[in-house]
């Protein structure tokens, strides 16, 4: 069974104590937060705030992602704030030591996670693999919700859970941006652990009707 995990960055944030209410009471598993900068992406969306606004209202997981430049500088913030996932993106962070943020995610508590651009190789984070719990696959490009996903995704997420499958790790993989109840099965079968999904379910008359749908897709 694979993971749902609501964005609330397509919500509607006048409304957050209810949005975080109906994933309470929903089949939602992780609740996802999306951080941008303004630098790293071109846009700015919330910080840790809204992280600790949405620790207050939810025993769900928060999945904080990380689309900043300089993400170490935040760990311990994001932390207690109530972050249970960190993930920080490979390309902000590939000249730097990475190794060293990513354990030092571990050190807070948080579990540690690496994201990966569409335009970046899967086989940029096999050297890295043994220090994260999860790597987000983009299957689009970030910085705005609501884009069309891109189909390469499938084949980079099969050749990363070969890679988990062959070295013995159970490292999840996540996918963000354009995943949508025409998509979510096949992404399960290609070895999607958990499913970022945004304006599909925030643009729908009934959200907690459709996390149910996507639910039901990857049982």
């Amino acid at each position: 069974m694979s993971l749902i995990a609501p964005s609330i960055l397509n919500s509607d944030f006048l409304q957050l104590g209810d949005t975080m209410n109906m994933i309470n009471e929903s089949q939602a598993d992780w609740v996802h937060l999306d951080v941008m900068d303004g630098s790293y992406v071109p846009n700015i969306s919330f910080g840790i705030p809204i992280v600790e606004a949405a620790k207050q209202i939810t025993k769900k997981p928060l999945d904080v992602h990380l689309m900043i430049v300089n993400p170490e500088k935040f760990i311990e913030g994001f932390r207690k704030a109530g972050a249970d996932l960190i993930n920080i993106h490979y390309e902000a962070c590939k000249d730097k030591d990475l190794v060293a943020i990513l354990k030092e995610i571990k050190d807070s508590g948080a579990r540690p996670a690496i994201a990966i651009n569409p335009d970046t190789p899967v086989d940029k984070i096999y050297d890295i693999s043994e220090y994260i719990d999860m790597v987000l696959v983009m299957s689009v490009f970030p910085g705005f919700g609501g884009q069309k996903f891109i189909e390469a995704t499938y084949d980079r997420v099969k050749e990363l859970k070969q890679f988990f499958i062959k070295n013995n790790l159970n490292t999840l993989i996540q996918v963000d941006g354009g995943v949508s109840l025409s998509n979510i099965a096949k992404l399960k079968s290609c070895g999607t652990d958990v499913m970022v999904v945004g304006s599909v379910i925030f643009k729908a008359e009934n959200p907690k009707q459709i996390i149910s749908e996507l639910k039901s897709l990857v049982n």
